[in-house]
């Protein structure tokens, strides 16, 4: 089922006959700069902008963030597109069966699977850290912040584009979109149930999961369970799905994210449990504690070994601010011949 780019939006149960009719193209220069891309870029600004704050909070730098995002972007798109074009293969065949190599890269004619981007954002982390000496845990879970953030964000560009929506309802929320000049029909808006749906899983880790983490991944496991479930819900009410090829289970085919979900979520769940029992209670074993023990310690054995640098530094952090000395107290001197035959009693 598929909605026209050049007709209104509506959400007749709520605003009534109120309409809103975006153009997909915000740029129309070459291939166009659309509204997609543009939401995109600033769910990643947001994205990054957030995690290089929240950086030291595990143990992290903002220097972390930026090197890392400069692979992370073209590695994602090539890994979010590939997902794409696997699933949807026979849509970049020509006619004699061969692939078309440029169909398949062009990105500007639409075809990305958040999937994709999540997975090889894993591996690419994966790697970043090996190499870098940092914990993958721990930048995981600064890390599912900003995937919240950016898929809250980018949703949107799945409303200016009329795709990504659920089936037809009647329910008061339900979206209106012409199929031609004179059909449409009302369906689930399914964006924006996944868009709200990772407001909540952000809150619930900003303020209540990350301030309980025992374990470095902990964030990680809860955005697994949290978007897999959501996922595999949502995902059931799209009519755009990617489907397992031509595998069926009861006689219906397969939806590979609601596969992909219900996994991680299973596989999320073992995990977070295994930490959990390994690491009950305190935060003794997270990356940024670790962190700051070493600073500590590397603190004061620069001031056990006189290092005037360190030392330095460190006076310059605890000197009290610099105070003019007050003059001290002195008697005051006798003027007359009174005051200096006088005794100590008769002064008082």
């Amino acid at each position: 089922m598929y909605a026209r780019s050049d007709m209104p939006i509506s959400f007749p149960g709520l605003f009534g006959d109120w309409e809103f009719n975006p153009s997909p193209v915000a740029i129309d220069i070459g291939n166009g700069i659309y509204w997609y891309g543009i939401i995109i870029a600033l769910g990643l600004i947001l994205a990054v902008l957030f995690c290089s704050w929240r950086a030291k909070d595990y143990g992290l730098t903002e220097d972390n963030v930026y090197d890392m995002i400069v692979w992370q972007i073209p590695l994602c798109i090539i890994g979010a597109r590939l997902y794409y074009v696997i699933f949807y293969l026979d849509l970049y065949r020509n006619p004699d069966g061969s692939f078309n190599w440029g169909k398949m890269v062009s990105v500007w004619d639409g075809g990305l699977a958040i999937y994709g981007a999540v997975i090889t954002a894993f591996i690419v982390l994966l790697i970043f850290c090996k190499k870098k000496k940092l914990s993958f845990g721990a930048f995981a879970d600064l890390g599912v912040m900003g995937l919240l953030i950016g898929q809250a964000v980018g949703r949107w560009g799945n409303f200016m584009n009329r795709e990504a929506f659920g089936g037809e309802t009647t329910l008061p929320w339900r979206m209106r979109l012409w199929t031609s000049a004179t059909e449409y029909i009302e369906v689930h808006p399914t964006f924006l149930y996944e868009s709200l749906w990772n407001v909540v899983g952000l809150l619930l880790i900003v303020f209540l999961i990350s301030k309980a983490r025992t374990f470095d991944g902990e964030n990680t496991c809860f955005y697994f369970i949290w978007y897999g479930m959501g996922r595999a819900w949502i995902e059931g009410l799209r009519t755009d799905s990617l489907y397992l090829f031509d595998c069926t289970l009861f006689d219906k085919p397969i939806r590979v994210s609601q596969v992909l979900s219900l996994l991680l979520v299973l596989a999320a769940f073992v995990v977070l449990i295994i930490g959990k029992r390994r690491h009950p209670h305190g935060r003794e074993a997270l990356f940024v504690t670790r962190q700051a023990a070493l600073a500590a310690a590397a603190a004061e054995a620069a001031g056990e070994t006189g290092d005037p640098a360190a030392e330095s530094a460190t006076a310059a952090e605890s000197a009290p601010a610099e105070e003019t000395p007050a003059a001290p107290e002195t008697e005051p001197v006798s003027t007359t011949p009174e005051e200096q035959g006088a005794s100590p009693a008769d002064k008082n």
